[in-house]
């Protein structure tokens, strides 16, 4: 194995520069910098990650936790995550609570033995104190997909309440008169969030089904229910994956989508424009929030004394389609 000294030799610098320019690059002068990138590259020297973690006490790696990785929505977030860590020297270690207290709160300890530099989290639920004992052991946190749970803290999130309002308005515009949500748990609050914004701008009581989660197989089984229960004028799903679910579902049972029923979505996932059926959705900048979100926690982590705490909150658009059309 090829060591620091060796490095140092061949560049013509010290054994220090040579960790500088691996760990603190910022007070290394460009030119010997590239001096010592090169001899690295010539040499294949690779550094002890364990070694430097011991020494630094923190790792070039930053956690993200989410609540459901099988969502195309967090594997977008997920690639702005990475890409943009990636881009500034970090590797990404990723977690999925499936929804899970229990599961994300063993996710977070592995993160922490790990020596993470900083989290990212949508947490399943809106209790702080795990989050808080993160912060205790000096490793930073920021929500993403979630308003802050706290003033002194960065988050992104989506104007959830303002996207639950453009899908009603959509819908009382091309004539429906009685509307359902389709909705995955109301503790998630994403969900409450869109009810919220579609409750308060349609004018009738609207039809609420909440299922267990929020997959495609759970939008087939709520198209028999939205069935049983007599079909509405239109339905307002969460997420995408439960609106390709109705969609599916209610095809089966001979109802046409958008003849009989108006259907949109929310999220706008690649899928939703590739359906049968084109689907109407509220977009959401899922790259953006993963990196925005992330710039935030390395600025925090890299430069504490001068970073600013934000809270970003992006605004949601309206994509119309075959499905509402």
């Amino acid at each position: 194995m090829v060591n620091i000294k060796e490095v140092a030799e061949l560049a013509g610098v010290s054994p220090g520069t040579v960790s500088n320019v691996l760990n603190r690059p910022e007070k290394v002068s460009p030119t010997t910098r590239r001096r010592v990138e090169a001899a690295i590259e010539n040499l294949g020297f690779v550094r002890h990650a364990s070694a430097s973690t011991l020494r630094a006490g923190y790792s070039r790696t930053i956690g993200l936790s989410v609540i459901d990785i099988g969502n195309p929505f967090f594997t977008d977030v997920a690639a702005g995550v990475e890409e943009t860590a990636s881009a500034l020297g970090y590797a990404v270690i990723l977690g999925n609570s499936a929804g899970s207290r229990t599961k994300e709160e063993r996710n977070l300890r592995v993160l922490a033995e790990q020596r993470v530099r900083g989290v990212l989290i949508t947490p399943s639920d809106e209790d702080p104190a795990r989050l808080d004992r993160l912060r205790a052991h000096n490793i930073n946190v920021v929500l993403v997909d979630h308003p802050p749970h706290r003033a002194d803290q960065c988050s992104v999130a989506v104007n959830d309440v303002v996207g639950g309002k453009l899908a009603v308005e959509h819908l009382m515009a091309v004539g429906a008169t009685s509307v359902a949500y389709v909705s995955g748990p109301l503790t998630i609050r994403q969900c409450q969030d869109r009810f919220d914004g579609a409750s308060q701008t349609f004018p009738g009581a609207m039809r609420l089904i909440q299922m267990p989660t929020m997959t495609a197989r759970a939008g087939e089984k709520a198209a028999q229910l939205l069935l049983d229960s007599g079909i509405p004028d239109a339905v307002f799903c969460a997420n995408d994956l439960l609106a390709l679910g109705v969609l599916r579902g209610l095809t089966r049972l001979g109802v046409r989508i958008p003849d009989d029923v108006a259907l949109m979505g929310y999220d706008d996932i690649d899928f939703a424009s590739a359906s049968a059926v084109s689907l109407t959705s509220v977009r959401q900048p899922t790259y953006q929030l993963g990196k925005v979100a992330t710039e935030l926690l390395l600025d925090e982590c890299d430069r504490p004394s001068a970073h600013a705490h934000q809270q970003i909150v992006f605004q949601p658009e309206l994509v119309v389609r075959e499905s509402t059309r």
